[in-house]
């Protein structure tokens, strides 16, 4: 099982932002173990959601072919907690993107108070150096997409809707097959 700590996208402009929220929920297993006597939302975890919202953001154009990674955060400022019951809104706005990786500004609200600011680097990582593997099957990728409701809201620059890769529904088409064969033998 992957951990997201999104749950759903709210708006997605290709290359540009995407905005997420995520809901603080006492029945969390880090808010009740990360600091007890004091439930709140570990700030680590802000950063990955963030991280999640941002990475996604910048490797959507290339249909998720590139391998992306969290590089580096040059800034985290976080200006009060999260606790159970907020509803945090996680906004990324590509700052720049080159070959090599991009950058992402981001920040945090809770009810239009600002939660924390950051700036995250993001790597592309080449399959010369690190493999031709994936860092997530396809299919699986795509369908923690459709869970997050990334399409529902998913649009170019122009505001055209983006539909999901080809090759990814393609890997879908191709794991259900294999299901069905396998429940033949």
């Amino acid at each position: 099982m992957r951990w997201f700590w999104i749950d759903r996208f709210t708006e997605f402009v290709r290359d540009t932002r995407a905005t997420t929220i995520k809901n603080i929920c006492f029945g969390e297993e880090p808010i009740d173990d990360y600091l007890p006597g004091f439930p709140h939302y570990p700030h680590s975890l802000i950063i990955e959601g963030m991280a999640q919202t941002g990475g996604l953001l910048v490797s959507e154009a290339e249909g998720f072919r590139k391998k992306t990674v969290l590089a580096k955060v040059s800034k985290a400022i976080f200006h009060h907690v999260a606790i159970p019951g907020d509803q945090m809104v996680l906004e990324a706005i590509v700052q720049n993107k080159q070959p090599a990786g991009a950058l992402v500004e981001g920040k945090v609200t809770i009810g239009g108070v600002l939660l924390a600011e950051m700036e995250l680097g993001f790597a592309f990582l080449d399959d010369d150096r690190f493999g031709d593997t994936t860092l997530f099957p396809p299919e699986d990728l795509l369908r923690t997409l459709r869970i997050l409701k990334m399409f529902d809201v998913a649009v170019d620059q122009n505001g055209n809707r983006i539909q999901a890769p080809e090759h990814m529904l393609e890997a879908e088409r191709q794991a259900a097959r294999d299901i069905r064969f396998a429940r033949v033998r």
